[in-house]
């Protein structure tokens, strides 16, 4: 009954130059939607009705991002593709976790990279802590968006679709010559074995046996090496306006985060306890995780 109803929702996705990723997923929510009014034409239903169908898909236990997801995709069909007006659904909402981004030390970082042998494996890595990409950003690379003459790493598409330029570091740039030499990628700045573009998952292994090798003990991703991008320039002085820019942030408040876990202005601060004369014998550190 509805078969025309997802025909024009993701044809309007598309047209709209919606990444697939975000696709994928809309039109993984519009099903769940279509499938619970399966007999009914989705047109004629009430705000009531999709009310009561939000509420039960609360009730289910979802996360945050899972709920909002499916709240935005039912959004889309009716506010974009139907033109209605623009509604809100007064239903109870998963709360947003409040988690800490996972973030390396400077040392962890050179420990990290330094484990990796392989130089095409090292650039990448290098470009996305350098630059503080994101690992989408770092397998869309063109060889083309390497600007040295301005000293500048050029985002194209990012998140949003938006373009954004972010910092060349000097020695990125030397280690990006030595790996063309070596490598001569075509077009995408890494590629696989046999051309085109490199994959995610190729780069969340390439990560995943430098942090086991590093011996480092976090529950670390590719993202957190952005995370320390982010983290390290605040804790060097770089003003959070810069660098929301460098990092492509719509909002200041998504930046934010990077106050809460700088080291920065703490190392002179002291922990009431190193000011009360305890006394406790002294234990070998040998083999210890801290």
């Amino acid at each position: 009954m509805n078969e025309e109803a997802k025909e024009k929702y993701l044809d309007l996705l598309k047209l709209k130059n919606y990444s697939k990723a975000t696709i994928k997923s809309y039109g993984h929510c519009f099903d769940l939607f279509l499938e619970h009014f399966k007999n009914v034409d989705i047109n004629n239903l009430t705000k009531d009705d999709i009310t009561s169908f939000l509420i039960k898909e609360h009730e289910k236990g979802l996360s945050y991002g899972y709920q909002n997801q499916i709240i935005n995709a039912i959004k889309f069909y009716y506010e974009k593709v139907l033109k209605q007006k623009r509604e809100l659904y007064d239903i109870p909402r998963a709360k947003r976790p409040q988690k800490l981004p996972v973030v390396f030390s400077e040392e962890e970082v050179l420990k990290l990279i330094g484990s990796i042998d392989n130089l095409k494996h090292k650039s990448i890595l290098y470009l996305i802590y350098s630059a503080g990409l994101r690992i989408s950003e770092a397998v869309n690379m063109k060889i083309a968006d390497i600007d040295s003459k301005r000293n500048v790493v050029i985002v194209r598409g990012g998140k949003g679709k938006k373009d954004r330029t972010t910092l060349l570091s000097e020695k990125l740039l030397l280690m990006l010559r030595k790996y063309y030499v070596q490598f001569r990628p075509k077009d995408f700045l890494f590629e696989g074995e046999n051309g085109g573009q490199y994959s995610i998952k190729s780069i969340q292994n390439v990560f995943n046996r430098a942090l086991t090798r590093s011996g480092i003990r976090k529950k670390a991703t590719v993202h957190s090496l952005r995370h320390s991008f982010a983290t390290h320039l605040l804790e060097h002085g770089t003003d959070l306006r810069y660098i929301q820019q460098l990092l492509g942030h719509n909002s200041s408040k998504t930046t934010e985060i990077y106050t809460h876990i700088t080291k920065k202005g703490m190392d002179k601060i002291k922990s009431p306890l190193d000011n009360l004369e305890v006394q406790e014998k002294k234990t070998p550190y040998g083999g210890l995780p801290f």
